[in-house]
């Protein structure tokens, strides 16, 4: 009987969407969408601190960190969001091998709150390991 009910568990997960966990997938995939869209945000605050990049370039430099890769038609949304909330700008520049890019760099307001963002990163990440640090133990 308890061979039959987890086999019926089991096939009722998967039809209805579920992971093992029991969490709806469609749920979990939003959480993780949720998660890298600030993480990216941040990720890319902190490539244009270092330097002046294009978007294209972005990508390439994303695309490093697999958990971090996103597509073109991600960056220039997003690139246009940071814009418009003052924490970018952006010039137009002749490439040696094509068309202008145009060439992102970080203002006074961006670099502030990107510190803002590296505080906030570095206090939840700690607690996080230690909350997953007791229970796994």
């Amino acid at each position: 009987m308890n061979h039959v009910i987890h086999t019926w568990a089991s096939w009722t997960q998967a039809a209805l969407g579920f992971d093992r966990g029991g969490h709806i997938v469609a749920e979990k995939d939003s959480w993780i969408s949720q998660i890298r869209k600030g993480v990216i945000e941040v990720a890319i605050l902190g490539l244009l601190d270092c330097e002046e990049t294009y978007g294209s370039e972005l990508v390439d430099k994303l695309a490093v960190y697999p958990a971090l890769a996103i597509s073109a038609g991600t960056v220039y949304p997003l690139m246009s969001r940071l814009k418009k909330a003052g924490l970018i700008d952006s010039v137009w520049r002749e490439s040696p091998v094509g068309p202008p890019r145009k060439y992102y760099t970080l203002t006074d307001l961006g670099r502030s709150e990107l510190g803002d963002m590296m505080i906030a990163w570095d206090s939840m990440s700690g607690a996080m390991s230690e909350v997953l640090q007791e229970v796994s133990g």
